[in-house]
């Protein structure tokens, strides 16, 4: 059981850890088409991690994302480093 729990907290690192290079990828200095090429191979990246979360936790797997995703970004999208600025749009 040990090992089903942390392969659990595995994938779900390493998902938000794609999700946070995609979303980091859209205010990034490269542009057009090497630009969607990353985020795209990320989401990609999402996927195949997603579809190895879910042999181990079923349908929860995308609620387990979207948690680890919500409690991982709420604190950077509300920073003060934003200048007054609008924070980046979440994918």
């Amino acid at each position: 059981m040990q090992q089903h729990s942390s392969d659990v907290v595995r994938l779900l690192e390493l998902i938000d850890a794609e999700y946070t290079a995609a979303r980091l990828g859209l205010s990034g200095t490269a542009a057009g088409v090497s630009q969607h090429q990353f985020i795209t191979s990320k989401m990609e990246r999402m996927e195949l991690l997603h579809q190895e979360l879910r042999t181990h936790v079923g349908e929860q797997a995308m609620v387990l994302i979207t948690q680890t995703i919500d409690a991982s970004h709420s604190d950077t999208s509300h920073s003060s480093d934003n200048h007054g600025e609008e924070p980046p749009k979440q994918l």
